[in-house]
């Protein structure tokens, strides 16, 4: 007799919660184990754009979401002098059924685990995942550190960019820092005291500072995320990233460097800046990779583990999510049974995902080159972006495309 398919997933932050939810909108039964104590309460916001929020609606989340974040169809790129430089398209309800979202990333979290509540999951923390122990035709058995094992259907590596699953699978591959960094802050939204004309979010281009970022957060707007990108050296371990970080007078003394450079927007941004609203993001690439799972089909990472994608088109989480759905929805197809899958339909899923980020990271590359400075010479709005294919995927014809045939 066939065992029921069960999934084992490791990480508890978005792309964990998310597929749980996901899987469980499948009844498709589920553990999720997270290294840390208890929930994630970090700092930050996220930018969600229709994709995703297509998403969030159909796994019940984005009704409960929805009057958390702050909506918004366009971002906003201007020049040192404060003149129109581009325009991207982040939503729209007319034209991609969704407008963009910015939100922050606890209260998603915080959504996702109520959820998860309510039908019966909830994460077991402090389990750190260890290495696995065997792998073969029907399952995969895995250690955590503390010494305990256990053993699934399937194990799912959703932990993120230093993913300790994709060691399994990758021994050779670790995330390569881009001796780069996010510096930011909250501020009221009255700080910056420009009127309810001014088109937000917005990216002011400097040819000697770099980017400065201003966007809008809460339900209402009344906060905003600003920042910039640091160059920075030296990496760090994350106890060390923790020690740089508790000296956040140097990151204030970036927020404010050369602020005199930029239109008056940002000096009155950054003339109060509190302790406890400054956060720091070290920025890591890994290699584009051949597989996302095993040779036997029984482990499997998604999301920032499988591809990590710079932050141009705010994409990050938004192809994480759409990992997640599309993978659930593959898997619903094979509920009782994992043959053929693993040799065949998960590796299809991959080809056609790896398509769907690669077109991402050339998006991102164009954006970079109409961001250059030597676009700064002759401001001008730029022609518009045809995103129709990121943001009005149909998720159900791409699931069939890959288990049509299976």
């Amino acid at each position: 007799m066939t065992q029921p398919l069960s999934i084992a997933i490791i990480g508890a932050g978005l792309s964990g919660l998310c597929l749980a939810l996901a899987l469980h909108q499948e009844q498709i039964p589920c553990v999720i184990y997270e290294t840390r104590a208890e929930p994630l309460d970090i700092g930050g916001a996220i930018m969600l754009s229709p994709n995703a929020l297509r998403i969030l609606d159909q796994l019940g989340v984005y009704e409960r979401l929805q009057p958390l974040g702050y909506n918004f169809d366009h971002l906003y790129f201007r020049t040192e002098t404060d003149q129109l430089l581009d325009t991207f398209e982040f939503g729209g309800k007319d034209k991609f059924g969704y407008s963009g979202m910015r939100v922050y990333r606890f209260e998603l979290i915080k959504v996702l685990l109520a959820m998860l509540s309510e039908v019966g999951i909830a994460p077991q923390y402090g389990k750190k995942f260890s290495h696995v122990v065997s792998e073969d035709e029907s399952s995969v058995t895995w250690a955590f550190d503390d010494g305990s094992s256990s053993s699934a259907s399937l194990l799912v590596g959703a932990d993120g960019i230093h993913s300790r699953v994709r060691s399994y699978l990758h021994p050779d591959v670790s995330p390569t820092f881009t001796k780069m960094v996010g510096v930011s802050a909250s501020v009221p939204t009255s700080q910056l005291g420009v009127g309810k004309d001014y088109t937000l979010p917005v990216t002011i281009m400097n040819r000697k500072h770099g980017a400065f970022i201003a966007a809008p957060q809460r339900k209402d707007g009344s906060e905003m995320f600003i920042g910039k990108q640091c160059p920075f050296t030296e990496d760090l371990d994350r106890a060390g990233w923790d020690r740089v970080l508790n000296d956040k007078q140097w990151c204030i003394d970036f927020l404010r460097k050369g602020q005199e450079d930029y239109p008056p927007i940002v000096a009155s941004a950054v003339s109060r800046l509190e302790m406890d609203k400054i956060n720091l993001w070290p920025f890591y690439v890994i290699p584009k990779l051949a597989s996302w799972m095993s040779s036997k089909g029984r482990v499997v990472i998604l999301g920032d583990a499988a591809h990590a994608i710079p932050p141009t088109a705010g994409q990050g989480v938004n192809q994480a999510f759409e990992d997640v759905y599309t993978f659930s929805r593959v898997m619903a197809r094979f509920q009782r049974s994992l043959k053929g899958v693993a040799s065949m339909v998960l590796r299809r899923w991959q080809e056609k995902r790896q398509l769907r980020v690669d077109g991402v990271l050339a998006l991102n590359a164009t954006i970079n080159k109409r961001r250059l400075p030597s676009a700064l010479e002759d401001p001008m709005a730029a022609e518009g972006f045809d995103l129709g294919w990121l943001y009005n995927i149909e998720y159900e014809e791409f699931v069939e495309e890959i288990t049509g045939s299976a």
